[in-house]
């Protein structure tokens, strides 16, 4: 199979889909790979290590020009012209925050496989995992400096000092991005109240960190009472390719500290906060009712490095099945099969259906 690497385009990325040994095995297994020139740069990875791993080095419209296409993020409106119905997209996507990408991929016929919703046998979201961890542990870095007087913050040092009161921070969502936010804060010295649905998921987190945080039900009351408390938030919710609930909305922001901060990594599903909207490492915060909003949508993308291995991890042995069988790849792997989102002009996740009312088909549909 050809397979295309393009350089990510979106503000401020610098990942790249495809690590030089990734290429190797591709390359090992008798596929041709080319690699946009300048698309590793950003991850410390020269032209030359693709080269020497057996790539070659083109233009983005020859990247776009192959069989399969590997990504990290989503087609831009700029790339839109490069869909068409005999390319296989593999990469993250995120439709049912992207009803314009959505349009444009049945428009074209792509085939798209998402990372975020590959699921494992167990139920768990490999490709996605990787970059929750990092986003998660970002959140609460980002969060303490957006706290900080100079960026609009209250001027509160996270962790505190012997004598002064550390800060309190609320994390929404007790999964892989809200376990590692609280890791850290809890690290740093933070009073850390975790909430969630599951009282399974709330019982092993108390188990985890044996105690040092507060565990509660994701309850509006209890959400709008803790909000109060906050003076950091960070949204942690994921409903699996689905579009993210609000679970802070808008009348709540007046009950918040003023120069409280809300880090919302759930933007990338349209946010779990009523007021986030999507903004980039150039430029991440807003200020809404004196609340600090940071809402920047490929987190990852300010450590490139660390995130471009950690996502190759995951998805590299994925990529090499996909070349050697193609979409047939889907039908050996129920749980690859379930990345499936768009096959021949037809939608194949019913959550993107629901989040935009457009008619779907399950992935086994087409694939049976």
């Amino acid at each position: 199979m050809i397979i295309g690497i393009p350089k990510e385009i979106k503000t401020l990325e610098n990942r790249v889909a495809m690590t030089p040994g990734a290429v190797e095995s591709l390359v090992r297994q008798g596929n041709e790979v080319l690699v946009e020139a300048g698309a590793g740069v950003g991850s410390g990875l020269t032209d030359e290590e693709y080269v020497a791993a057996g790539a070659k080095m083109v233009s983005p419209a020859d990247a776009w020009g192959a069989e399969m296409v590997i990504k990290v993020k989503e087609p831009l409106e700029s790339e839109y012209k490069y869909l068409r119905s005999d390319l296989l997209l593999f990469t993250y996507l995120h439709l049912a925050a992207a009803e314009s990408l959505t349009n444009a991929l049945l428009e074209a016929g792509t085939t798209s496989v998402a990372y975020e919703t590959v699921e494992s046998a167990d139920g768990t979201l490999p490709l996605l995992t990787p970059m929750s961890e990092v986003a998660g542990r970002m959140a609460t870095q980002v969060g303490a400096h957006c706290l900080e007087k100079t960026q609009g913050g209250q001027g509160i040092l996270l962790g505190g000092v012997p004598g002064v009161y550390p800060a309190e921070v609320l994390v929404l969502g007790g999964g892989v991005v809200g376990t590692n936010a609280a890791r850290i804060a809890m690290g740093m010295g933070a009073r850390v109240t975790i909430l969630d649905l599951s009282h399974a998921r709330l019982q092993y987190l108390d188990d985890v960190f044996q105690g040092r945080i507060t565990t509660m039900m994701s309850t509006e009351p209890n959400i709008r009472d803790m909000v109060q408390k906050a003076d950091l938030v960070i949204g942690g919710v994921l409903l699996h390719g689905a579009k993210a609930p609000k679970l802070i909305t808008r009348d709540m922001l007046p009950l918040m500290k003023e120069g409280s901060v809300i880090v919302d990594v759930a933007v990338d599903q349209g946010g779990c906060v009523e007021t986030t909207k999507a903004t980039t490492h150039d430029n991440p915060t807003y200020v809404v009712d004196g609340v600090v909003h940071y809402g920047v949508a490929n987190m990852p993308g300010a450590v490139p490095r660390t995130s471009t291995f950690a996502l190759v991890n995951q998805t590299a042995p994925y990529a090499l099945r996909l070349a050697a069988k193609g979409i047939d790849a889907l039908k050996d792997d129920p749980g690859l099969a379930l990345g499936l989102n768009t096959y021949k002009g037809k939608l194949t996740c019913p959550a993107v259906g629901e989040a935009f009312c457009i008619g779907s088909v399950t992935p086994g549909d087409v694939l049976s």
